[in-house]
């Protein structure tokens, strides 16, 4: 299968193009490539699906921004077609343009008026709950799932593993990319890496359910990094500099008198952007087991002196 174009050279912008230059340039392109424009047309039809991907994409935030940072490639292993389309709204566009806001995805991805679906009768193909099933049902069958555990500090910094899966045709192997600031839960889709449909041929795909490993020192909240550092009962009543871990490496911190909890701007977990979260060093004061005769007397004296 070739590869599709860039989302942004389907809708004719600029990266850097504004929610309505995206929206206006959808608009053009989908009146002049819509079905009821172009009927029988295929060529025109694959357009209009290609169009309405680009925009389903381009109009969401957060898939946009997923799309800006990891490229063509690796958003198709992350998001299915069935998660491209989720939550997209095309009626009011659709209504705007004189065409009906119903059955927008018959237009889209489905066939020809009367065409049987999950043995429903459709008046104009198929909706995109139809579509869903119909197309991707052989896909699901043939998909495969496979849990990879990875270091923390390889879902910090991101990785390169390689893996070993078994199929329907044997053993395979495949390098997988790992972003960095991943975490435990998230999937990575490998696109016709699944089983084979040895009539069809067609290939399902290679889900990947990531789960990151503990670590001894760093606990991780969201993209925010947590330590605990041990203290002095002197050094937490006057204050003290001391050494702590950071995923970056170690780093003299200042820690204020009767200070409890310190945040290191930017020394947490990357995102896909780039954005880094924050560390927070929270001082565990230490309260010694055994007192010599002199510290009772000081103690003493500071208790007498209201402290």
């Amino acid at each position: 299968m070739a590869a599709k174009k860039d989302y942004y050279e389907v809708l004719g912008v600029t990266k850097g193009a504004s929610e309505e230059d995206i929206k206006k340039a959808y608009r053009k392109l989908a009146l002049k490539y819509h079905p009821d424009r172009n009927p029988g047309n295929k060529e025109a039809e694959e357009r209009f699906k290609t169009i309405n991907e680009a925009y389903a994409v381009l109009s969401d935030k957060a898939k946009r921004q997923e799309y800006d940072a990891y490229g063509m490639g690796s958003f198709q292993q992350r998001y299915s077609q069935e998660d491209i389309f989720r939550g997209a709204n095309f009626g009011d566009l659709f209504r705007d343009l004189g065409f009906g806001g119903g059955d927008i995805f018959s237009m889209i991805f489905g066939g020809q008026a009367g065409r049987q679906a999950g043995g429903r009768q459709q008046s104009q193909g198929h909706d995109f709950g139809d579509y869903i099933t119909r197309e991707q049902r052989p896909s699901q069958d043939l998909d495969l799932n496979y849990e990879l555990e990875i270091p923390f500090m390889d879902a910090i910094r991101g990785a390169e593993k390689r893996i070993s899966f078994t199929t329907h045709h044997g053993t395979e192997e495949v390098n997988v990319k790992i972003p960095r600031g991943i975490s435990t839960g998230k999937k990575l889709r490998l696109q016709g890496k699944g089983n084979r449909d040895p009539r069809t041929r067609q290939a399902g795909d290679l889900y990947i359910t990531i789960k990151v490993g503990g670590h001894p020192v760093f606990k991780r909240v969201g993209n925010d990094i947590h330590i605990t550092k041990e203290i002095s009962l002197t050094d937490a009543l006057l204050g003290t500099t001391v050494e702590v871990s950071t995923i970056d490496g170690p780093k003299a911190v200042k820690i204020p008198a009767g200070a409890r909890k310190i945040r290191l701007r930017g020394l947490g977990v990357p995102d896909s952007k780039g954005d880094r979260g924050d560390q927070y060093v929270e001082a565990d004061v230490e309260l010694p087991k055994k007192l010599t005769d002199r510290q009772k007397t000081l103690i003493e004296e500071l208790r007498r002196e209201g402290l």
